[in-house]
């Protein structure tokens, strides 16, 4: 270790791991390949910042990948991932708020002319929120379940579809509610409304059935979900 590398483990007691070994064979193979063969194209990333068109919020799951998905390299999507892809209201407070950050930094410093909710199917974090809303789930209600307090974002959404008849009925609703009540809340950011009024955003909810690769899209008008 050198003079200018800080020895985090001495004052937190922290111990870090070396990476693992899979990892390390893939980035070989990837910098021998992809990153020779298109080197040119990293250099000018790097040189030049990053131009994306497209933000989108998406959820953590992995089995969610939009890049593959819309086959994008890199430089054309401002990625940002959270537990049910949801957007929180405005709340200009002391707060951390990285979801809000990132929004932030997408419109008005990146200018995106687009931005995407991609919701997706089997989604955990819209069963645990419909499971904390329908009172199955007691460990999300406690106040210091950092799930919980994010999946609060989503009860109204749970509101619009409890109803419904049967579970699998209300799930699969839920998941496309995360979309559109993260729409709503985009609404609220006046970065965004602006930007929007302006004619330089556009915003677009999709949700992605995980097993079947089926992709829908949301129409602003009629509030549903149309196979693509």
């Amino acid at each position: 270790m050198d003079d200018q590398t800080p020895d985090i483990t001495s004052t937190t007691g922290l111990k870090i791991q070396p990476a693992p070994g899979y990892l390390i064979q893939r980035y070989r193979g990837w910098k021998a390949t992809d990153h020779v063969e298109n080197q040119v194209w990293y250099r000018r990333l790097a040189e030049k910042g990053q131009r994306p068109r497209c933000m989108v919020i998406s959820c953590c799951d992995s089995r969610v990948h939009v890049t593959e998905l819309f086959g994008a390299g890199p430089g054309e999507f401002f990625i940002h991932r959270n537990i049910a892809n949801l957007v929180p209201p405005y709340a200009p407070d002391t707060d951390h708020h990285g979801t809000s950050a990132a929004l932030e930094y997408a419109v008005r410093h990146l200018q995106i002319a687009n931005l995407i909710i991609m919701g997706h199917s089997i989604c955990g974090g819209v069963a645990g929120c419909h499971q904390m809303c329908a009172g199955d789930s007691p460990e999300l209600d406690d106040p210091d379940s950092f799930i919980g307090r994010w999946l609060d974002i989503l009860r109204p959404g749970y509101e619009r579809i409890k109803d419904l008849d049967g579970i699998d009925a209300q799930q699969a609703a839920l998941e496309r509610e995360a979309v559109v009540v993260s729409i709503e809340n985009l609404m609220t950011f006046p970065f965004v409304r602006d930007a929007i009024e302006n004619g330089e955003l556009a915003v677009h909810g999709m949700w992605v059935n995980v097993a079947s690769g089926e992709l829908e899209v949301l129409d602003g008008e009629t509030r549903k979900f149309a196979p693509v």
